[in-house]
């Protein structure tokens, strides 16, 4: 049986309902967050919250009830469902309300639903020898930085690269790269690794903003500044960052072939001891 989070109450799925009106059907007028558990422990949980509550911030969405009431509800939920490697989708929709462009006139109650996922990690082969990734124009809005449900943008990207035999699209605007179409792209030249700053353009991840912190603590100099596709096809080592994937290299650029390197192998390393310090056994 697979139970669900339903508002505050856990329930079965098959006694989930969702209004046809509801606007995260109609709109996408909604955020939602994906979080990574290993052996049953949710990874930076509170970093998942916080970012949860940004996003509703800027869209002027009210969340339910308290971010530590929904931290327990969600630990109970993993408990419920006895997920042991997986993930946690959440989404918080403004509710349902008639159908209109502008913000609902009359009271509405917030909608949210978190569901598990028992999975497992990708193939070894694509941590050690990376996987293969293709350039494709950013076609998304301007406020990338909020985690909202408006995802077709990245569907359309990520399909293309699928189609294309890669595992991810890597976006431009114009000349200059921003992330993928569900990761974040790092790129070492010399002895500095590169990624496009936490600005409106990319969202900042919470597997992102880890790789930063392992790079200060082993004295890897990051350099948040956009750079072009030039630079990536013409780099000495690049990977993704992606919640609950990891750290995946980059083998190849359409049809530039970039090698795996030390820095990407010693950042997979590091966040392996974080997430086993946690309780987690392997990544």
């Amino acid at each position: 049986m697979s139970y669900v989070l339903d508002n505050d109450q856990i329930v079965l799925r098959e006694n989930v309902k969702i209004d046809f009106l509801d606007r995260a059907y109609v709109f996408g007028d909604g955020v939602y967050e994906v979080i990574g558990v290993y052996n049953g422990t949710p990874f930076k949980l509170e970093k998942h919250l916080a970012r949860l509550q940004y996003s509703a911030d800027q869209i002027e969405l009210n969340i339910p009830y308290e971010l530590e009431e929904l931290n327990k509800k969600l630990m109970e939920l993993i408990e419920k469902n006895q997920l042991f490697t997986g993930f946690i989708y959440l989404q918080i929709s403004r509710g349902v309300a008639p159908r209109t462009h502008h913000f609902p006139q009359i009271e509405v109650s917030p909608k949210l639903i978190a569901f598990t996922t028992q999975t497992t990690r990708l193939p070894e082969d694509f941590y050690t020898n990376g996987v293969k990734t293709m350039l494709v124009e950013d076609t998304r809005w301007l406020r990338c930085n909020i985690k909202s449900l408006n995802l077709l943008p990245n569907v359309l990207a990520k399909e293309t690269a699928i189609k294309n035999d890669c595992f991810e699209a890597i976006l431009h605007r114009g000349e200059t790269i921003t992330e993928g179409s569900s990761s974040n792209v790092f790129v070492r030249k010399g002895n500095k690794l590169y990624t496009h700053p936490a600005d409106n353009f990319i969202l900042n991840g919470i597997t992102r903003q880890t790789v930063l912190e392992i790079c200060e603590k082993n004295d890897i100099e990051v350099v948040e500044e956009p750079f072009t596709k030039d630079f990536i096809l013409h780099a000495d080592e690049a990977f993704l960052s992606v919640t609950f994937l990891g750290i995946l290299p980059i083998q190849k650029v359409d049809e530039t072939a970039i090698e795996v390197g030390e820095i990407t192998k010693k950042i997979q390393d590091e966040l392996y001891q974080l997430t086993h310090k946690s309780g987690i056994a392997s990544l």
